[in-house]
C-alpha cells in the first residue's frame, strides 16, 4: 500500500509527524532530504508527499518541480517555517496540493494530510471530458420546453421576446435561434440598449450619414444594416429610450427605416429577437414602454427559467463549467464530491448561469486538490450567505462552520457553537409568539424555568424585554 512521506532536514518535525501518523493508522515514511526522498522513487511511488521547502541540498520546491514533471497528479503538501507571501506562490505555481506554515497543529496537518490521501485515492477515477462543447445544457422540464420551442421556430422568422432574470442564458437562446434558422449563414448582431447611451443609440442601431450632426465625419452603417439577412437581437429591449421605441416600432411594421440624418429608406431584412429582465406588461402600464411596440415584439414569447427553478441541472452545468474553465487555463478539471455537489445544488444563484460559471472558474483557480469537498467551496456557499440560501441545510452549515475552525487550529469552541445555537432558537421562539415566555418556552420544548434560566444566562434580557 502507497505510503505518506515526510521529508524535513529537522528530525523533531519527522518525530512529530511519525508518531502523529502511526497513532492514526497512515502508513508512512520519513526522510531527512530531498535527495533520499527521489531515491526511494525508483522502488516505490508515495501516495502524499509532504515537504519542508527549505532544506540543505535540493529545496521542497525542487523536489515539488521534479515530482509534478513526474507525477502530475501526486498530491504534494509543502512546509516552511518562513511563512512570507513568496514562499506561498511559489508553492502553488509550482502545484502544491496545500501549503502548511509552522507552527501548525498536528491535528489540523493530520487532517490535510488524509484529504490529500482522499484525493490520491480518487485520481484514478476521471470524468470523460467532452470533445464537443454543446450550445446549450439543460435536463429539467423547463429547460427542455425552452429546446423544444427552439426546434419550433427553427424554420421560421417570427420575431422572439426572451425574458428571464438576469444571468439565466437568454443571449444564448437568441444565438441557438438563429443558429438554427435559414439565416444561419447570415450575421448575428446583438446589442445591449441599456448599455450605450441614449444619444448614441440611434446612430448604432440605424447608422448616419457623413454631416448629420457634431462629429460625424463619415457615413457610418447600423446594426440594422450590419445584421442584413440575418439576425438582430436587442438585448435589455426594456430600457430603450421612448423616442427610438417610436423608430424601431417603424421599423417592424414598415420594414424600412433611415440612417440619422438621411433621406433615402433603406429595406430591412432582419429577424428581430428581443430579450428582456422586466416585467414589460408593467412598464406598459407605466407609460414607460409602448404598447403597440410590446405586441408587435411579443409574436412568440420564450421564458427562461431561473436556475433555482431547474437545480437538477446545476450538476450537469457545474462539471461542464469545470471542464471549460479548466480547458481555458491549461489545468485538469476538478470534480465535486457528492457532499459539494449537493450545498451547490442547495445554492440559489440569484445570478442564474453566470454566477455558476464564476463559481467553477473560482473553484478551479482556487480549491487545492481535484476533489473538491465542501471546505473548499468560496466563501458564499458558507457560512451565513450559505445559509440563508441552502434550503435549511442547516447541519450541512454547521458542519462546514465546525470544519473552518477545526482547519483553523481552534480549540474549545463547542461551548461558542452550542450558545449561539441556544441564543438564535430563543429569541426565534420569542418572536414567534410576540415574546409570551411560556407559549415559548411549550414551543421549544423546554419548561418555564429553564427558559427563563437561559436567557438570563446568555444575557438575553435587554434583547427581549419583559413580556
Amino acid at each position: 500500500m502507497k505510503s505518506v512521506w515526510v521529508i524535513d532536514d529537522d528530525r523533531s518535525i519527522r518525530w512529530v509527524f511519525e508518531k502523529a501518523l502511526a497513532r492514526e493508522g497512515i502508513a508512512h515514511q520519513a526522510f531527512a532530504s530531498a535527495s533520499a526522498a527521489l531515491d526511494a522513487l525508483k522502488l516505490e511511488m508515495p501516495a502524499v508527499v509532504v515537504s519542508d521547502i527549505r532544506m540543505p541540498g535540493e529545496s521542497g520546491l525542487d523536489l515539488l518541480a521534479e515530482l509534478k514533471t513526474r507525477f502530475p497528479r501526486l498530491p504534494v503538501i509543502i512546509m516552511t517555517a518562513h511563512s512570507d507571501l513568496e514562499s506561498a506562490v511559489a508553492a502553488f505555481q509550482g502545484g502544491a496540493f496545500e501549503y502548511l506554515p509552522k507552527p501548525f497543529d498536528v491535528d489540523h496537518a493530520v487532517e490535510l494530510i488524509r484529504r490529500a490521501l482522499d484525493e490520491s485515492l480518487k485520481q484514478e477515477v476521471v470524468e470523460p471530458i467532452p470533445e464537443e462543447t454543446p450550445e446549450m445544457l439543460g435536463q429539467a422540464p423547463a429547460m427542455q420546453d425552452v429546446f423544444r420551442a427552439i426546434g419550433r421556430l427553427s424554420q421560421s422568422a417570427a420575431t422572439v421576446m426572451i425574458t428571464g432574470e438576469s444571468g439565466s442564458g437568454k443571449e444564448l437562446v437568441a444565438r441557438a435561434l438563429h443558429r438554427h434558422s435559414p439565416r444561419s449563414a447570415k450575421p448575428l448582431v446583438a446589442i445591449n440598449t441599456a448599455a450605450i447611451p441614449k444619444d448614441l443609440l440611434e446612430s448604432e442601431l440605424f447608422g448616419h450619414e457623413r454631416g448629420a450632426f457634431t462629429g460625424a465625419q463619415n457615413q457610418r452603417t447600423g446594426r440594422f444594416e450590419q445584421a442584413e439577412g440575418g439576425t438582430l437581437f436587442l438585448d435589455e429591449i426594456g430600457d430603450m429610450p421612448p423616442e427610438l421605441q417610436t423608430r424601431l416600432l417603424r421599423v417592424l411594421s414598415d420594414g424600412y427605416f433611415y440612417r440619422v440624418g438621411g433621406h433615402i429608406p433603406i429595406k430591412a431584412n432582419v429577424r428581430v429577437i428581443a430579450a428582456t429582465h422586466q416585467a414589460l406588461e408593467e412598464r406598459v402600464k407605466n407609460g414607460l414602454f409602448r404598447e403597440d411596440l410590446f405586441h408587435r415584439l411579443n409574436v412568440i414569447r420564450l421564458r427562461l427559467p431561473p436556475l433555482r427553478e431547474r437545480r437538477e441541472d446545476i450538476p450537469l452545468l457545474a462539471r461542464h463549467f469545470l471542464v471549460t474553465s479548466a480547458r481555458s487555463l491549461g489545468t485538469d478539471p476538478k470534480r465535486l464530491t457528492d457532499e459539494a455537489m449537493r450545498i451547490l445544488a442547495s445554492f440559489d444563484f440569484p445570478g442564474n448561469v453566470r454566477q455558476l460559471e464564476n463559481l467553477c472558474h473560482w473553484i478551479t483557480v482556487m480549491a487545492p486538490g481535484q476533489a473538491v469537498g465542501p471546505v473548499d467551496l468560496p466563501p458564499e456557499l458558507k457560512g451565513e450567505a450559505g445559509l440563508s440560501n441552502a434550503s435549511g441545510d442547516w447541519v450541512t452549515q454547521l458542519a462546514n462552520e465546525a470544519d473552518r475552525r477545526l482547519r483553523e487550529g481552534e480549540r474549545g469552541f463547542i461551548e461558542v457553537l452550542t450558545e449561539q445555537f441556544e441564543r438564535t432558537l430563543i429569541l426565534r421562539a420569542l418572536a414567534a409568539t410576540g415574546g409570551k415566555r411560556i407559549e415559548a418556552a411549550e414551543r421549544l420544548g423546554l419548561g418555564r424555568n429553564t427558559l427563563t434560566r437561559k436567557i438570563q444566562e446568555l444575557d438575553l434580557e435587554r434583547e427581549i424585554g419583559g413580556e
